[in-house]
């Protein structure tokens, strides 16, 4: 149309006015209006960038931020609207890809077992003595020097969280009573293992000592053969030490076994965080250590509920202790690298 239009302002003779009569218009050009520029028809529509968002995608984002009145944020929620903002994170590089400068296998092949273990109904408790010449650092100052960014974060905004509640002698208050209630339920545990039928009266007033032994009432069921109770370890090529808690069988498999106290439910695993590597430096510990006549594979981490709710017990076969043991290494070498 633009072409014929052309063709007729340099055919027709005399002044351009004329060629925009109304019946030419209606004639030629029905259903359009015409301008004195071309330029104009061709320009697109400046879209603003802001109808391309898919309003529907980001409407709950938008409602949780506006309507904000309390921290209700978990880590899975915060991870959410990252992905949803910044896309699906890149995945790091994972610990099990990456081979320890030093490696020590987790079985102590140069340990000779005896024939005939002792079988005597008490068992070990070797106390833990500090070496001032050595001073050998602790598989849990180990792991707390070389925490993750991102589990550093979280355990601090936790704490900024439980001050704003309870203030800053109220939290002091409330770590305290969680230690002594830990350590009440361990020494429970460890009259109840060394058959003792005499228990302190502070152990059994305590209600939550009590809830705890009611939730791990199950696992005790399948727990024999007590080898090691609140005694101390310690790897003497690698330098480190430790308190394990328990070596028992549970199920027949002789384990190291970890208790834990929690307000809230672990079923998994992964939410027992850095407990795994601690077990499984507690059981290279072991299987390095003279003072023990015998090798261990298995771990345990039994988590015991405060509200009395059934404990979850977390086994470790002996390849996830593995796993775990070169975790582990890599931990203590962060460790060893920043002392």
């Amino acid at each position: 149309v633009r072409m014929k239009f052309l063709q007729l302002l340099c055919m027709k003779p005399g002044k351009p006015e004329t060629l925009f009569q109304i019946p030419f218009c209606q004639k030629q050009f029905p259903f359009m209006c015409l301008a004195t520029s071309t330029c104009l028809h061709s320009k697109k529509k400046k879209v603003n960038s802001y109808e391309l968002v898919d309003q529907e995608k980001y409407n709950n984002l938008v409602y949780s931020v506006t309507s904000y009145k309390t921290s209700a944020q978990t880590p899975e929620t915060i991870f959410e609207e990252d992905n949803l903002l910044y896309g699906p994170p890149k995945r790091p590089v994972k610990d099990e890809t990456k081979a320890p400068k030093n490696w020590v296998p987790l079985i102590n092949p140069n340990k000779r077992i005896p024939l005939l273990n002792n079988d005597s109904n008490f068992p070990m408790k070797i106390p833990l003595q500090e070496n001032n010449k050595t001073k050998m650092p602790s598989v849990t100052h180990i792991l707390q020097q070389t925490i993750s960014p991102q589990q550093a974060f979280y355990l601090e905004r936790w704490k900024q969280k439980m001050i704003l509640e309870l203030g800053k002698d109220g939290f002091t208050e409330y770590t305290k009573n969680l230690f002594l209630q830990g350590h009440l339920f361990h020494a429970t545990l460890e009259s109840i293992f060394l058959s003792e039928e005499m228990v302190t009266k502070e152990q059994t007033e305590d209600v939550t000592v009590s809830n705890y032994l009611s939730s791990v009432e199950h696992v005790l069921k399948d727990i024999s053969e007590v080898r090691a109770l609140e005694s101390a370890v310690q790897h003497e090529a690698l330098q480190y030490l430790g308190l394990v808690d328990c070596v028992a069988k549970y199920r027949g498999q002789l384990c190291v076994i970890d208790w834990k106290t929690s307000e809230k439910p672990k079923p998994s695993l992964k939410n027992t965080f850095d407990n795994p590597l601690q077990v499984a430096a507690y059981i290279g510990a072991i299987n390095h250590d003279a003072n023990y006549d015998f090798q261990v594979s298995c771990g345990l981490i039994v988590i015991a509920y405060k509200d009395g709710s059934p404990a979850h017990p977390h086994f470790m076969a002996p390849e996830l202790c593995s796993q775990y043991w070169n975790k582990w290494l890599l931990r203590l070498e962060k460790y060893m690298d920043k002392n």
